[in-house]
C-alpha cells in the first residue's frame, strides 16, 4: 500500500509541474486576464499559484522518492504529522460545509455540495495515511 501512495506523489508532481509550466507560460503569452469556470484569473495570480505549486511540488516530491517505512528519521515522522494535520482540517472543513449546507461561490459558479462529498474522503483517507505512516512503529 505504501509502495502504491508513492507511486501516486510521482505522478502527481508531474501533473503540478504540468500546471506551474501551464500557467507560467500562459502569463508570459498574455493570456490573463482568464475566465474558468466563472472564475477570472488575473496576472496578480501567477506569482501565488506558482508558490503553491512549488511548495506542493517539494512535498510530493519529498514523500514519493525519500520516504520510506520504517521510517528512519523524526524529520520524516514530522512531514508526515503535518501532512496528516493538514488534510485533517481541509477534511473537518469539508465535513463542515456538508454539515451545514453552506455554499460556496467562485465567481458565477456555484460548487456543487456533492464536490465537498469527494473531498471529504480523499483528505479523510490522506490524513488517516498521513497519521499511519507517521505513528507506526520501527519494526
Amino acid at each position: 500500500m505504501h509502495h502504491a501512495l508513492r507511486d501516486i506523489a510521482k505522478v502527481c508532481v508531474g501533473l503540478v509541474a504540468a500546471d506551474l509550466f501551464s500557467v507560467i507560460w500562459l502569463g508570459s503569452a498574455g493570456f490573463f486576464p482568464l475566465t474558468i469556470l466563472g472564475v477570472t484569473w488575473t496576472s496578480d495570480a501567477i506569482l501565488p499559484i506558482a508558490v503553491f505549486d512549488v511548495a506542493l511540488i517539494i512535498l510530493l516530491a519529498h514523500y514519493g522518492w525519500h520516504t520510506r517505512t520504517p521510517l528512519r528519521s523524526p524529520s520524516e515522522r514530522t512531514l508526515l504529522m503535518i501532512s496528516g494535520i493538514v488534510f485533517l482540517v481541509v477534511a473537518v472543513l469539508h465535513l463542515t460545509r456538508l454539515a451545514f449546507g453552506a455554499s460556496i461561490v467562485l465567481g458565477d459558479f456555484i460548487v456543487p455540495l456533492w464536490l465537498s462529498w469527494v473531498g471529504l474522503a480523499a483528505t479523510a483517507y490522506l490524513s488517516y495515511s498521513s497519521f499511519h505512516f507517521a505513528l507506526r512503529s520501527k519494526k
